[in-house]
């Protein structure tokens, strides 16, 4: 059982998220900055920055660029998105997770898990908050 709320770690870079637990939500969006589609020895890659909470200031990251995804928005519009696999750490679980890239600095979480972390690994009860230890 996990709450609404919970730390997540983003992995190997160590970066501590509290994450919105959405089970409305189907896949797992992070907040990033810069994000650049790259194109290096003919593979494509995601460069984007990522927040850390403990230094105040952004990391670059870049990972393989796997899919663009359109994600509908609350308001009805379209968003187009780039998705990375990152290593996510909730609880004593650590999964490699398909995560789109987007601008979530109007929300409260940074970070939003979505059901495809969630599906066969956890029970959510959104009246509880931090229930596991990262």
């Amino acid at each position: 059982m996990i709450g609404g709320v919970e730390n997540v770690v983003v992995e190997p870079l160590n970066l501590k998220f509290e994450a919105r637990i959405d089970t409305g939500a189907k896949s797992t969006s992070i907040h990033a900055e810069n994000i650049q589609l790259i194109e290096r020895e003919g593979k494509r890659f995601v460069r984007f920055s990522l927040y850390d909470s403990k230094t105040k200031s952004l990391v670059e990251v870049e990972r393989r660029f796997r899919r663009r995804v359109i994600i509908k928005q609350q308001d009805g519009n379209n968003e187009m998105r780039y998705v990375v696999t990152l290593w996510l750490t909730l609880g004593k679980n650590k999964d490699e997770v398909e995560v789109n890239l987007t601008d979530r600095s109007a929300f409260d979480y940074q970070l939003l898990v979505g059901r495809n972390l969630l599906t066969d690994r956890a029970i959510v009860d959104v009246s509880l908050r931090h229930t596991l230890r990262p």
